[in-house]
């Protein structure tokens, strides 16, 4: 899940731990053995405050179907460098896209690309603006990371965010070039995934439970996006929906089967922490190659064990009213 409670992704918790070490700009080494030369942003312009954000080009509806691998081509890449191959798109996320590239010097540069990624510390690591949107700049320790990011939507924060690795360079200037090629292409007939009848990747996960359902397993707890497929509601106890390409899970290894009224085998699986937590998944259609565009549904509550919570029978609950408000194949 990509926003700052338990269960946190590790890239993002690495930079959580990198804002609360204090740095402020990228460190980077000396300019003496920079094979990257170092950019400024002005940071004047553009919106750099904390009101909303009403650019409709960078919506949540309108960067849902985007292709995450086109601010990853050739043409966005050269500047750094020598790319390395074609760019990849992640096999587990329709969001993100990865690619690499050999500088002047022969470092290697490696980069993420996530459209609608969480961005944090945007309140305090703005640094200018790109294309009309907030610039927000995260770091690392040693200089040899950095998350750039066009701030797209406020509450929560989301974005277009290039996770830099470039250890001897300056990962944080390569991350603002590749951030002002990108967005221009967020004004200018971005490419899209094909429309497919029935896809999940134009979906808005966060309106598939009714809160009366949300309010019988965790009270009072509201949406919110974790990104532009996923989203959770509550704290200690927590419901999560996710949509993302993969292969579908098969009976054996903790999954065992489960009806929720879906044409297509749905399969469950029990947490084995001290949490009470359990995820049911199952294939919605096809996607790309062998794999599908897979639902997932997971509950968990921190502060209860499995034996006196049920976690099975509560997420089985929810994801059957999931399974009705799914656009239709």
């Amino acid at each position: 899940m990509h926003d700052l409670k338990r269960g946190q992704s590790p890239k993002l918790f690495a930079l959580v731990v990198a804002g609360v070490l204090g740095l402020s700009a990228c460190g980077g080494p000396d300019l003496g053995k920079q094979n990257f030369p170092r950019t400024t942003v002005a940071a004047s312009g553009g919106d750099t405050g904390s009101g909303p954000i009403t650019d409709p080009a960078v919506t949540v509806a309108a960067l849902r179907p985007l292709l995450p691998c086109q601010f990853l081509d050739q043409a966005s890449l050269t500047p750094l460098g020598a790319p390395e191959g074609e760019p990849e798109a992640e096999t587990v996320s329709f969001a993100e896209c990865r690619a690499k590239v050999k500088d002047a010097g022969g470092k290697e540069i490696s980069v993420t690309a996530e459209v609608g990624a969480i961005v944090v510390f945007a309140s305090d690591k703005t640094t200018g603006q790109v294309g009309g949107l907030p610039q927000v700049e995260v770091p690392d320790q040693t200089g040899g990371s950095c998350s750039v990011s066009a701030l797209t939507s406020r509450t929560p924060n989301l974005g277009l965010t290039f996770d830099i690795d470039y250890s001897g360079g300056d990962p944080c200037a390569a991350g603002r070039t590749l951030l002002r090629s990108a967005v221009p292409k967020l004004h200018n007939s971005p490419q899209k995934y094909p429309e497919a009848k029935g896809s999940v990747v134009t979906a808005d996960p966060c309106t598939m439970l009714d809160q009366s359902a949300v309010d019988g397993v965790v009270k009072n707890a509201r949406p919110e996006a974790t990104g532009l497929h996923s989203c959770q509601w509550g704290d200690s106890g927590t419901i999560a929906v996710r949509f993302n390409p993969g292969v579908p899970p098969v009976e054996g290894g903790g999954w065992v089967k489960t009806d929720v009224g879906t044409a297509s085998q749905a399969f469950a699986k029990k947490g084995t922490g001290p949490s009470s937590t359990c995820e049911v998944q199952w294939q919605h259609r096809p996607w790309q190659g062998e794999g599908g565009e897979l639902v997932q549904v997971q509950y968990t509550n921190y502060n209860a064990q499995a034996d006196q919570d049920d976690p099975c029978g509560k997420v089985t609950g929810l994801a059957k009213q999931v399974a009705t408000k799914l656009p239709r194949p």
